[in-house]
């Protein structure tokens, strides 16, 4: 379930805005870049990793598990030796690519390259 910046899960709280509920599961410095990458393919976690330099093990960890926990991610384990594990969005993730190249439509038409 998302989780909400007053740390309560979202259906515990009163609705302010329609958009609160997305703004929960995509909250997180690194979610919506996530998604984006994920969208262009299945990724390994240290493919995901290595398209973001910046991140930590940890925080990409917790991000995934969130995304997963908030159905926009699966996670695939394969048996294998050593263990291989992929992510790739589900329905729900996919169906927020629209949104994504919205925002990036949004970004190129509106803000100065730095």
């Amino acid at each position: 379930m998302a989780r909400s910046r007053f740390g309560e899960p979202v259906g515990d709280q009163i609705e302010v805005c329609p958009v609160t509920q997305t703004q929960d599961i995509i909250a997180g410095k690194w979610k919506i870049i996530i998604l984006w990458n994920l969208s262009v393919q299945t990724r390994r976690f240290n493919e995901l990793q290595r398209l973001l330099p910046n991140i930590s093990k940890g925080i990409l960890t917790r991000q995934l598990r969130e995304l997963e926990e908030d159905q926009m991610v699966h996670r695939e384990v394969y048996k294998e030796v050593p263990p291989k594990v992929e992510y790739s969005l589900t329905p729900l993730g996919q169906s927020f690519i629209p949104i994504l190249q919205s925002m990036g439509e949004w970004s190129k038409k509106n803000l100065v390259s730095k």
